[in-house]
């Protein structure tokens, strides 16, 4: 095995110059279980691959450095591996209880891989083969300490997945549904077998006519309105007093550390005096994505995403634009409800005919036109980097932010809405 001096690793350039994404993975019953992180290249382009081998060192390093529970929380992460990096000691960098390695279709399954791969498994790592399209019998070798197999839907005849999906049940392995884009190809992995599923379907919006809204959801977008309309604090109190439960949820959001307002608040009466209007509203908004009747132990993967948009755009708006505070607010606001009409499953030009929003967020939900909406784009390009990495350093450029600034200010929305997600199970 080759050896990397950890040296080396944390002076490499290479690792300012790379976007870390995260991609969410979810199970049978639609919880966030895991996040595949990405790394792409930024100087060369943010679609290219970093996949030589001190690149990817310098990359898990800098990652591993930061903590990796930063990045995903209580969840899993998935990482691509090739053979130079399964070969060399980086792979020890990430623990073998909170990753999965997958393991790229196209490495050479040479019997000294093959040794390395079956030493790795002795001692804890769980392996993944990642982007299945067919049988690779060049990997045979490799099968046995393989658990996970990752299928890529992408231009699949439903024949072709069938009988993969059967051979590899039939073998004992677990599988994932990649690059699922639709609920209908959701729910046709799920009749297959399938148990882990990948990809953005379960952010878009699915319009039902008559959809009706859970009772909490209702309270929520009630008092929201009654704070955009200055109502009476004894109003918004009886409000809240038809059910307890939210204002449970609200103290266990504000008293969260790190996210909450640094002290202690005991009754909805005190978060109002101590947070005000526009930060109690804030809090409302995000208990929107709160999945009523749902296992209190279940991640809900729109409330992840939600929030890390909310936070990221906030973070970029408070570096840019450091005053007025009130931008910076507007920017959270046009995250967390960029997601609004997959939460309610109306179009988003019904959801703002019943919220009255201001011109630039209507544009910015709309047509993703304006600064919000540059911001808006980023976080989707980001999110979804395999197919819209292109997109990242022309907005970049536009906003006058740099890569590293935004990793850095990544890494917080990912951690902040890591210790959101958890306060509200």
């Amino acid at each position: 095995m080759s050896e990397l001096p950890v040296d080396a690793l944390t002076s490499d350039p290479r690792a300012r110059e790379f976007f870390l994404a995260r991609q969410p993975i979810l199970n049978r019953d639609q919880d966030l279980v895991a996040y595949e992180l990405l790394f792409r290249r930024a100087a060369v382009g943010a679609a290219d691959v970093v996949d030589d081998l001190a690149a990817t060192a310098a990359v898990i390093e800098h990652s591993a450095a930061l903590g990796l529970e930063n990045v995903i929380g209580a969840a899993l992460g998935f990482v691509n591996v090739d053979e130079a990096v399964l070969m060399s000691d980086i792979v020890q960098f990430l623990p073998a209880d909170k990753v999965v390695l997958e393991i790229l279709e196209t490495v050479v399954c040479s019997d000294a891989l093959v040794r390395r791969v079956a030493a790795l498994a002795a001692i804890g790592y769980t392996f993944a083969l990642d982007d299945v399209i067919t049988h690779s019998e060049h990997l045979g070798g490799l099968m046995p300490y393989v658990k996970l197999i990752k299928i890529d839907l992408t231009g699949m005849a439903p024949a072709q997945l069938e009988a993969l999906s059967r051979n590899f049940l039939a073998a004992g392995k677990i599988l994932l549904a990649e690059k699922v884009e639709t609920v209908h190809e959701f729910e046709a992995c799920l009749a297959l077998g399938f148990h882990y599923f990948q990809g953005y379907y379960f952010a878009r919006p699915n319009i039902l006519s008559g959809k009706k809204l859970a009772a909490s959801q209702l309270t929520l977008v009630q008092l929201i309105g009654l704070i955009a309309n200055d109502a009476t604090t004894e109003h918004i109190k009886r409000v809240i007093k038809q059910d307890a439960s939210i204002g449970l949820m609200l103290l266990r959001l504000v008293n969260t550390p790190g996210i909450g307002a640094g002290n202690h608040i005991d009754s909805f009466s005190q978060a109002l005096l101590v947070l005000g209007r526009r930060q109690l509203q804030r809090w409302l908004q995000i208990l929107l994505y709160a999945q009523p009747g749902k296992d209190r132990s279940a991640a809900s993967p729109l409330l992840a995403l939600a929030t890390t948009r909310g936070k990221l755009l906030e973070l970029i708006t408070e570096k840019l634009h450091p005053a007025p505070r009130a931008m910076a607010d507007t920017a959270f606001t046009v995250g967390i409800m960029s997601l609004m009409d997959t939460l309610f499953g109306q179009p988003m030009t019904a959801m703002l005919s019943q919220i009255s929003v201001s011109d630039e967020v209507r544009q910015a939900l709309l047509a993703r036109t304006g600064y919000f909406g540059d911001l808006l784009q980023l976080a989707e390009a980001m999110e979804r980097i395999k197919e819209e990495g292109e997109l990242v350093l022309p907005i970049l450029k536009r906003l006058g932010l740099t890569p590293d600034e935004l990793n850095v200010l990544q890494l917080v929305a990912f951690e902040w809405s890591n210790q959101l997600s958890s306060s509200t199970r």
